[in-house]
């Protein structure tokens, strides 16, 4: 839990980074994920030292015995003169770590120049983490010692008094993404929590699923995902080697094409006890994605970016639909990933659920048709504000390859437990419990009517309407008789207040005349 005393001592972190001219918040939390790194790659090694003077058995260690090697250890720096932790940072650690392989950072002659650790083809990538992989074009962006001094400082103390153990550095990093959100500009990265949890919820996952978000940017999803196991199934995974093994590396997949989020995302995951991830840099929607049949669980909220050039789309995705248009394409995509039987949960802008065009009601009628459309849950125009009010629902359903729709569960979500204005603030009365324990006892449902906030849709009424999936097609509206007041009464009542007025209108000016 994220206390308010450690968000000031964030706040003020972030004060700092401002003040020393970077104003990007993606730039500050990039530039904070480095040197939090740094700092976890210290205490790595500590422990591995910790290990050998117990056990007296040798281990591999990720910072060169060398002076220069050993200057590079945040235990080493952090106490320095500022100049000195800037110079080290600049000249040996932040080069250092851009160049680390198999799980060791290379070491520096004579001269200072760097030594890059030679490739062993017996370990092309092992022991590197997620994050390392996409340090190559990484920049530190620090502008001065003074500001750097005083973020080490802060993150320090942070770590000294504050952070007790993996859950609360993971809560700690989600609270400085969260000031993504808060920040507007950059706040389309961030799906907020609270929706991310609900659909993880109704996902149902297990030790032995394999998990991907195809645009995973700062990795909530299998952040969301890793955590509801680690609650749901703490003995089944964390006690058993292979399924520990599992988690750590090849239960979670993320697809990114900004490496700057890669980079994030990565950090994510680490911060909340996820090892090494598979975290990677792909085109989703392109012949660079060849997943298919692959994952038993799809969660995201891809992009929707409009449309793209045919060109850049793999073929096979524009044989079920030709379309530009990434929302459908992203479908298509999760069908194809997907193993069957697995299941996907992706928010969707409405357009999809009734747009008219043939791509539109190819992709609806495949999903209805030749799998199991599960759910609609419609969601209200304000749950991405400040930054985007564009109306979204979720949608839920399973591959099969071989049809299996019977009855649509539709919910209209008109309350997600914050205002729908701009300042998102906590309210009560949230729908989404309720969402969550109705989806969970389907068979209820059939009982309710289309006038109540959720009902159950009969495939055949939603082939009758065009494959049509918008809520406002199958929800009944019930319209109350109003009675109001004969025209001639509204007069006599506005004759009477016109009285008044012009009897204290008299009064006032008797009185100002003396």
């Amino acid at each position: 839990m994220v206390t308010g005393a450690i968000k000031n001592k964030v706040d003020k972190i972030w004060t700092d980074i401002w003040a020393g001219g970077i104003t990007n918040p993606l730039t500050v939390i990039e530039q904070l994920t480095y040197l939090m790194f740094i700092r976890s790659l210290d205490e790595k090694e500590l422990a591995t030292e910790d290990f050998e003077n117990m056990a007296g058995e040798k281990m591999e260690h990720i910072f060169p015995a060398s002076e220069a090697g050993q200057s590079m250890r945040w235990s080493r720096f952090k106490d320095k003169d500022s100049r000195e932790i800037f110079l080290t940072m600049h000249q040996r650690v932040f080069p250092a770590i851009k160049k680390m392989k198999y799980g060791r950072l290379p070491d520096f002659d004579a001269n200072g120049e760097l030594v890059e650790i030679e490739d062993d083809p017996t370990r092309p990538d092992e022991g590197n983490t997620a994050f390392a992989r996409y340090m190559d074009d990484a920049m530190f962006l620090i502008p001065t010692p003074q500001v750097l001094q005083k973020i080490i400082t802060g993150l320090e103390d942070l770590y000294t008094h504050d952070i007790a153990d993996l859950d609360m550095q993971g809560d700690l990093y989600e609270y400085m993404l969260s000031k993504l959100a808060q920040a507007g500009t950059n706040g389309q990265f961030r799906t907020p929590r609270h929706i991310i949890r609900m659909m993880v919820e109704l996902m149902d996952l297990q030790p032995g699923d394999t998990i991907c978000d195809p645009a995973c940017g700062t990795s909530g999803f299998l952040v969301a995902a890793g955590q509801y196991l680690k609650e749901r199934y703490l003995e089944d995974i964390f006690y058993n080697k292979e399924q520990k093994t599992h988690y750590d590396s090849t239960m979670f997949t993320g697809y990114d094409m900004d490496r700057t989020m890669l980079r994030i995302g990565a950090m994510n995951m680490m911060t909340h006890g996820i090892a090494n991830p598979n975290i990677a840099y792909k085109d989703s929607l392109s012949e660079q994605n060849t997943d298919s049949g692959k994952y038993t669980k799809i969660l995201a909220n891809p992009p929707f970016k409009g449309s793209l050039n045919y060109e850049g789309v793999s073929t096979d995705l524009l044989k079920v639909a030709k379309t530009k248009k990434t929302e459908l394409l992203f479908l298509i995509l999760f069908l194809r990933m997907l193993k069957t039987g697995g299941r996907c949960a992706s928010i969707v802008p409405d357009g999809v659920l009734f747009g008219s065009s043939n791509a539109h009601k190819a992709i609806r009628k495949e999903i209805v048709e030749n799998n199991r459309l599960e759910a609609i849950i419609s969601m209200p125009s304000g749950v991405f504000k400040p930054y985007a009010g564009v109306s979204t629902a979720v949608i839920i359903f399973t591959k099969t390859g071989a049809g299996g729709t019977d009855d649509v569960w539709f919910y209209d979500m008109q309350n997600d437990g914050y205002s729908l204005d701009d300042k998102r603030t906590a309210i009560a009365g949230s729908d989404i419990p309720d969402i969550v324990a109705r989806f969970k006892s389907l068979g209820e449902e059939a009982k309710r009517e289309r006038t109540e906030q959720s009902f159950l849709v009969p495939k055949a009424e939603i082939v009758a309407n065009g494959y049509d999936l918008s809520i406002n097609k199958y929800k009944k509206t019930v319209y109350v008789e109003e009675t109001y007041p004969h025209p001639l009464e509204i007069m006599t009542e506005i004759r009477q207040l016109e009285s008044e007025i012009t009897s204290g209108l008299a009064e006032l000016e008797a009185m100002l005349r003396g």
